[in-house]
């Protein structure tokens, strides 16, 4: 429920998540995901979505989807028609909200139903759709069959209505499309509207589909691995795609109580700049990327000495990871010299505007079964590392962890989340 300015604390309110769903092509809901990300696994195989015969790299981690039926979608709540105008991302996000919404305990009949929001972060929303339209538009131009359709389910705002609808709730929809950081711009903007007293309740998260377009244009930059993705390692070649969606469900601290809530971990600061250096490389000392994870601290009162785990933006490429490597060194100091850091994007590649939620889950993961997530092909470290990456899956007494999300335009984004016992 949204409440006016008059209802507003005098203090910021605790925020926990009871609630989170994921899909990665390490699987579909929190069993299969943890368990891939606990040691480490994989999840790349030859692109079967679209033709890349032509392009320079050919594999991505692409999505297994089930096929859409009433064992995966409620019965009543969306239509046939309805279910056969989502596209890949839609569906993606539709199971990831599903599960998440399942495990917090909200129910359509509960008087703040009408009135719930929902913030997403994506960079392509419903490309698939727009790739369609145009194939058909210069291949077929008399014909107009499915077009309007398309042109309009394509837009964002609609997979989000989907959402609502298929949850049976309704309320407003915020769309942050923050080139890579929206994922965790969403959770980040959802933790500050419950925080701050505007919402008791949010859905927040991130998706994002594999699709011809985002694909070939990164092929074309060259920013793609051709052979695996390694952040951090000093032979590093480039990024690798993947596609997914993870959200979670964030409420005040008294209402979970309320409710007698399981609460899953609680998201205890969140920090975003836009370091206005060039439009696709980062700042190369990183020196917003060390501000922003320092505000972040502070607004989770800790220091970089009580961060337990790192969850790097990590994505493979040569400027990324030494900015990264840089302000990561900077901020921690000479806690930097034990402190676990992995980029789980080794694993399921960089999922664009999905990668921060996604990321944020994992942590959350990470947290409540006490393990850090290992990074596989790293051999050589960076020289600008002065921190130790995780390579090799164990057990860890973690607390408090932090996750880094960083986009072209400059924008970098952090979010820090506490164990809850």
């Amino acid at each position: 429920m949204l409440f006016p300015p008059s209802h507003f604390p005098s203090q910021p309110l605790r925020v926990v998540i009871t609630g989170a769903g994921l899909i990665t092509a390490l699987g579909r809901g929190w069993k299969p995901n943890a368990e891939g990300f606990r040691v480490g696994r994989r999840a790349f195989r030859p692109v079967s979505l679209f033709d890349v015969s032509h392009q320079r790299v050919k594999v991505a981690a692409e999505v297994d989807l089930p096929e859409l039926g009433s064992e995966v979608f409620p019965a009543g709540r969306l239509g046939r028609r309805q279910l056969d105008r989502l596209d890949r991302a839609g569906k993606m996000l539709l199971l990831a909200a599903q599960e998440s919404w399942r495990q917090s305990g909200w129910q359509s009949s509960e008087p703040d139903a009408d009135q719930l929001p929902l913030v997403l972060g994506t960079t392509s929303g419903g490309m698939l759709l727009g790739e369609a339209y145009y194939r058909q538009a210069v291949q077929q131009p008399s014909r107009q069959r499915q077009q309007a359709t398309r042109a309009v389910q394509y837009q964002s705002q609609l997979q989000g209505r989907m959402v609502l609808d298929a949850l049976g709730c309704s309320g407003p929809i915020t769309v942050i499309s923050n080139a890579c950081a929206s994922g965790a711009n969403a959770i980040g903007h959802a933790w500050n509207m419950v925080r701050a007293g505007r919402a008791e309740r949010v859905i927040a998260g991130g998706y994002d589909a594999l699709c011809q377009l985002v694909f070939c244009g990164f092929d074309s930059l060259q920013a793609l691995s051709p052979t695996a993705c390694r952040p951090f390692d000093a032979q590093r070649d480039g990024l690798a795609l993947g596609e997914g969606a993870g959200i979670v469900n964030l409420e005040t601290l008294d209402c979970a109580r309320r409710r007698g809530a399981e609460i899953l971990g609680e998201l205890i600061g969140y920090s975003t700049s836009i370091d206005l250096h060039h439009l696709t490389q980062p700042q190369p000392n990183g020196n917003t990327t060390v501000t922003v994870m320092q505000q972040a601290c502070a607004k989770a009162g800790v220091t970089p000495e009580e961060i337990d785990y790192l969850n790097a933006h990590g994505t493979g490429t040569v400027l990324n990871d030494s900015s990264e490597a840089a302000a990561i060194s900077t901020w921690a100091g000479r806690h930097a010299a034990t402190l676990p850091v992995s980029s789980t994007k080794a694993g399921i590649g960089h999922l664009l505007g999905g990668a921060g939620a996604v990321e944020a889950v994992v942590c959350l993961m990470a947290l409540r079964e006490q393990w850090v997530p290992p990074q596989t092909h790293f051999e050589t470290p960076d020289p600008a590392c002065k921190f130790p990456v995780v390579t090799q899956p164990h057990d860890a007494p973690l607390t408090t962890v932090l996750s880094n999300s960083f986009g072209f335009g400059g924008v970098n984004a952090t979010l820090i989340l506490r164990r809850w016992a």
